[in-house]
């Protein structure tokens, strides 16, 4: 798998100091599951947020507050390491992970002419704000904007928008300036995941009456 598209590197810092949504995280923890440059990335941004916080001005702690935290961390026993959860569909955990082994049991709901959409909860079938996207070949998402951080990750075939081409892999991480309209171009469907902390801004009348019904 070749990946052209990456996550900014704002969003990888953003990633490493643990400032992204839990939907938008899991998008950026399974890209780099695949991808060792992105990866590279967040580790330097680990770091730096490591050394802020070494010469950040320590708070004074009262010594009853500090004997207690270090009493429970001396009593609990260590946790076992959990092996990391495999992914399907060349999509790497945690997304991967929650992915059904065949994209046709997962239950679709039409939100538009040849675009579906179906929620992808996470564990206990918690609503995490990440849904999947189907879109027909030669179809067309209505043209809009963001009012918030959106986050595109391509499962299987293509889309073609004003920023590129993004395939298998790529990542769309888009921000409120951006405006762009994806066309699925290949002959067989695009389906991506998307996870977003604010509702899309649709540029249409008839999509923008749609939207608080089909949740987009």
């Amino acid at each position: 798998m070749t990946i052209r598209h990456h996550p900014s590197d704002t969003t990888l810092l953003a990633y490493a100091a643990g400032g992204l949504g839990e939907g938008l995280s899991m998008i950026v923890a399974s890209h780099l599951a695949m991808c060792p440059r992105c990866r590279r990335q967040a580790e330097v941004g680990e770091k730096i947020g490591g050394e802020l916080v070494d010469t950040a001005a320590p708070m004074a702690l009262s010594d009853r507050l500090l004997d207690s935290v270090l009493a429970r961390i001396g009593d609990a026993a260590p946790e076992p390491e959990a092996p990391p959860a495999q992914g399907r569909h060349g999509v790497a955990a945690p997304l991967g992970a929650m992915l059904p082994a065949d994209l046709s049991e997962i239950r679709w709901r039409t939100v538009g002419p040849g675009i579906r959409q179906a929620k992808l909860p996470g564990e206990d079938g918690a609503d995490l704000g990440v849904k999947l996207l189907r879109i027909a070949p030669g179809r067309a998402v209505p043209q809009h904007s963001h009012n918030g951080h959106e986050m595109t990750l391509i499962v299987s075939g293509s889309y073609l928008d004003e920023i590129g081409r993004f395939k298998a892999g790529d990542i769309a991480d888009l921000d409120p300036d951006v405006t762009h309209q994806p066309v699925a171009d290949t002959g067989e469907d695009c389906i991506c995941i998307i996870a977003t902390d604010a509702p899309l801004a649709f540029t249409g009348l008839v999509p923008r009456l749609m939207q608080p019904f089909v949740r987009i």
